[in-house]
């Protein structure tokens, strides 16, 4: 008879699983000498490095130590690329060593349960830019807009260090986990790990917040696109090059990812110029400017079809071809920074940030501009996204790094361009754009009014020059055009401008930039609402078993719908808001998104400590995030809970709004508009208690898990069974040398399964 202690170390996570390779294929992984080798340590290496690390400590020290009146825009590209590449170069190694281990050897459940529509093995760089343009929405653009009026400093160093410390750790992690357990998703993982009570906390948290989550990602989409026929025809062509590319990789020219990459590349250019010409056409501009709420039913449309399509046809190659533009774009915009060396006036930190009084969003700097910046260093919408559709698509396990922790990365770079964008503009045009139209009347003169008002440092703001910014960029005003997106179109046609164009360029590159950034978040809510739909599917094989059974049309087709009415309903209530609904749900959406960062963390904690006492000295890793995530996230839901100042408190705004509509006064708005105060408010308060306490719940029951596990020295693994591969492939973007040699011996074989694929398609 086994003795407790003897029970417990089996149901540890065993390091070196019992593997028995196809002795008739070439091997599956290369060996950890031939690793060892490719990251031995040369002179030409160590010099590159400590030369990184000067420049990054240089560009660290010209941003928050030598500051004069201004500070020039490139030391924000050499402090975030040398943060980035010391952190992926280091830490996620240390990560992949210690925490998590992968292992080339076992197949992933892409190759396991293959099924050609969820289950896929992909192409690592194809995958990449699947997975980054899946997480890529609102939040890199919106959200470092957003946070400029407390200036630049907290913003960049959370941006930066934040994701390296905890955005791209919990990325990472979660996609390994979830791979290693089917493709679970963190709902099921939460029940599985966590038990029944946190585990159904998580999922209720998990499927309301990626409601919340989805729907302010297309309500974005509807503002950017919003009476812009240009931005409606490059988006919607982006929908049949993706069909054309699925259908080219896997029937037409299988495994050839370079060469359609360059054909969809030329085919998204020809959509971006073509554009332009069809909305200066009068069929065109008749056609396709289209209201917003007609494009909110479009994208309503859209998410249903592209949720239940496979995943090979629709999702990957839209996601990898929106890739293309978006890491173009903000690779060029870094590009342009260094050539044009922008001066940047915004004070290192601004009387709002220090007051917490600002027309932009009202709130201390603590806690609110770690909420306010969310997707750019840290999201909880990306723990669903990876353990959702990338888990089902990862060839071999050591690929994670380079997607999970590598994909998380070039995000945080997009949310440092976006920020370095909206504070280059003049201070005065970028108060004048984010204040509400309560604040500035939406005229040029109150606009003036105001914005003066508010005792910035520099030139006060003229009426000519407003004028003058929306004649350049091809507007009729620029005045409260709040939810970040315009700003960042205008900060980015004021750098381009100068480096490409001139002048006469100001307008195309602003309506550039708005094509782009509805590009950019549209690949988000295709991606969300899949997930959405897995997760649903799982929570309802509870009660009806034929649920879970992910092949089962009608039970796709039904969760598909279901969610998809759920977070289409919240986008309608948002186009229709008088009061707009970007500025009604963003605060809502910034909390709730890091309270599910919070609840994935949680849940990775508890799966480390049950793997055993050889992860315990690494724990930090995890718990460290997790406990400033934590008091982050409930500080913020305090303050819009109980603060009784009306900026504020939801309950507070709402009852200030009740008195007023009590009194008969109509100081605050008409009937209408009252009312909808009133109703988005208490709906938010409402929501805001429930996401908190559901999280709460969560966290307290993962660290219980955890303290069990530490005493126990490990817990129940589960994993799913370790099975032998039949496939290879390169851990990173570009193959060692060991790594393509290997490649090498498989392609013979993999180009036989391609074609196999390709005959049954057909």
């Amino acid at each position: 008879m086994s003795t407790p202690s003897s029970r417990r170390r089996a149901a540890v996570v065993d390091d070196d699983p019992v593997i028995v390779p196809d002795p008739s294929l070439p091997p599956t992984a290369i060996t950890p000498t031939q690793e060892a080798a490719t990251s031995r340590w040369t002179w030409p290496k160590v010099v590159l490095w400590i030369a990184i690390a000067l420049l990054g400590g240089l560009a660290w020290v010209m941003l928050a130590v030598v500051r004069g009146e201004t500070v020039n825009a490139i030391w924000f590209v050499f402090a975030a690329v040398c943060t980035y590449l010391i952190g992926y170069r280091f830490y996620s190694k240390v990560i992949e060593k210690h925490l998590l281990r992968p292992d080339d050897r076992r197949a992933t459940p892409a190759e396991v349960k293959s099924d050609g529509k969820d289950y896929v093995p992909t192409d690592r760089r194809v995958l990449y830019g699947h997975h980054f343009a899946a997480i890529a929405g609102a939040g890199p653009l919106v959200g470092p807009v957003l946070a400029a009026q407390m200036g630049f400093l907290p913003g960049t160093i959370w941006i930066i260090v934040g994701v390296v410390l905890a955005g791209a750790v919990q990325d990472y992690t979660v996609l390994f986990f979830s791979m290693r357990r089917g493709g679970r998703t963190i709902g099921q993982m939460a029940r599985q790990e966590l038990g029944r009570i946190g585990g159904t906390a998580a999922i209720v948290a998990s499927l309301l917040i990626m409601l919340i989550i989805v729907a302010i990602l297309a309500l974005v989409v509807v503002n950017a696109l919003g009476e812009s026929p240009w931005g409606v025809f490059s988006v919607s062509m982006t929908i049949p090059i993706a069909l054309f590319m699925g259908v080219y990789l896997r029937y037409l020219r299988p495994g050839k990812v370079t060469e359609v990459s360059i054909i969809g590349f030329v085919l998204l250019m020809a959509a971006i110029i073509g554009g332009g010409w069809v909305a200066s056409t009068e069929w065109g501009y008749a056609l396709f400017h289209l209201d917003k709420t007609t494009i909110a039913w479009g994208i309503i449309i859209y998410g249903f079809v592209a949720a239940i399509l496979p995943v090979w046809l629709l999702l990957a190659p839209r996601d990898y071809l929106s890739t293309f533009m978006k890491i173009g774009v903000i690779v060029m915009l870094a590009g342009a920074i260094i050539v044009v060396r922008p001066e940047i006036s915004v004070p290192a930190i601004t009387v709002f940030g220090q007051n917490g009084l600002g027309p932009v969003f009202s709130g201390p700097l603590f806690p609110f501009l770690f909420v306010t910046i969310a997707c750019g260093a840290l999201s909880g919408f990306h723990a669903l996204i990876a353990s959702g559709t990338t888990p089902k698509l990862v060839e071999k396990e050591r690929q994670t790094r380079f997607i999970g922790y590598g994909g998380m990365l070039m995000e945080s770079f997009v949310a440092i361009m976006a920020l370095v964008a909206a504070i280059s503009i003049d201070q005065g045009i970028y108060f004048a754009m984010n204040s509400p139209a309560a604040l500035t009347g939406g005229t040029v003169e109150g606009a003036v009014a105001f914005v003066n008002s508010l005792g910035l440092t520099g030139a006060p703001l003229t009426p000519d020059i407003l004028t003058e910014t929306a004649a350049n960029v091809g507007e009729g005003t620029i005045v409260s055009r709040t939810g970040g997106a315009p700003t960042l179109a205008l900060g980015l046609a004021h750098i381009m401008h100068q480096a490409l164009g001139g002048q006469a360029m100001m307008a195309f590159w602003y309506h550039f930039a708005i094509m782009f950034e509805a590009l950019f978040i549209l690949t988000a809510v295709d991606a969300g609402t899949r997930v959405a739909r897995f997760m649903l599917q799982d929570s309802l094989g509870h009660w009806f078993p034929r649920f879970r059974d992910v092949t089962w049309r009608p039970g796709v087709w039904i969760c598909t719908a279901i969610m998809v009415a759920g977070w289409g309903y919240i986008l309608i209530l948002g186009v229709t808001d008088p009061l707009g609904g970007i500025n009604t749900f963003f605060p809502l959406f910034g909390i709730a998104n890091q309270l599910l960062a919070a609840i994935a963390l949680a849940v990775v904690l508890a799966i480390v400590a049950k793997r055993g006492r050889n992860y315990l000295r690494w724990l930090w890793i995890v718990a460290v995030p997790l406990a400033f995530t934590a008091v982050v996230t409930i500080t913020a839901s305090m303050y819009k809970i109980f603060s009784p100042v009306p900026s504020i408190g939801y309950w507070a705004n709402n009852a200030k709004y009740r008195a007023a509509q009590a009194a008969g006064d109509g100081k605050l708005g008409k009937p209408e508009v009252v009312d909808a105060v009133i109703r988005n408010t208490a709906v938010q308060g409402t929501l805001s208690i429930v996401f908190v306490a559901l999280a709460i719940v969560v966290m307290i029951s993962a660290v219980a898990v955890t303290i069990r596990a530490i005493r126990n020295g490990g817990g129940e693994n589960t994993e799913d069974a370790p099975v032998a591969s039949r496939r290879y492939a390169p851990a990173g973007f570009l193959g060692t040398k060991p790594e393509r040699e290997l490649e090498k011996q498989w392609e013979p074989i993999l180009a036989d399964e391609r074609a196999e694929l390709a005959h049954r398609g057909h």
